[in-house]
């Protein structure tokens, strides 16, 4: 009876523990880009970081610090709406978190350009509604994505590090 106890606390919280990541997978990334500010929380969570906020003009820059070392810049209007993002450090964001409803172009884009470049070099993606660029080399990554359309006045793509 002694050992079936033992037994059942660690697998309740081996239950717990698979609830929780289950939980955390699933949040939303509504402060990707396109989306709106009120859920960065979100993003901070799933890079398991730490925030901070600048203001910028007419726009509000959060950066991620995660625990990883990758550190990704949400640039916010003044209506609250991600215009673009930037990151840089060791390993690649979690793309999809990060790119939300602009990912699958990302991906097609991407793949396209996969099949079309001879050598490894940087990524440049530019579509209709987003620009991607993606540079680096193994452990010192470097990208930025943007909306041009959503960038807000007297701000140029220049801005976005």
């Amino acid at each position: 009876m002694v050992e079936s106890s033992k037994v059942s606390i660690p697998l309740k919280r081996l239950a717990a523990a698979g609830a929780l990541a289950l939980a955390m997978t699933a949040l939303p990334a509504s402060a990707s880009l396109g989306g709106d500010a009120a859920s960065i929380q979100a993003d901070q969570v799933h890079m398991q970081g730490t925030r901070t906020m600048r203001a910028a003009g007419s726009y509000t820059v959060h950066e991620i610090q995660g625990e990883n070392g990758t550190k990704v810049r949400e640039y916010i209007s003044a209506d609250g709406k991600v215009f673009a993002l930037a990151w840089n450090g060791p390993w690649f964001p979690d793309m999809k978190q990060i790119l939300g409803t602009y990912f699958d172009q990302y991906s097609r884009a991407s793949q396209t350009q996969r099949t079309t470049r001879i050598r490894r070099g940087p990524v440049m993606i530019n579509e209709p509604g987003l620009i991607v660029q993606i540079g680096g080399h193994m452990r010192a990554f470097a990208g930025r994505a943007y909306v041009p359309e959503m960038l807000p006045a007297g701000v140029g793509a220049e801005s976005i590090q």
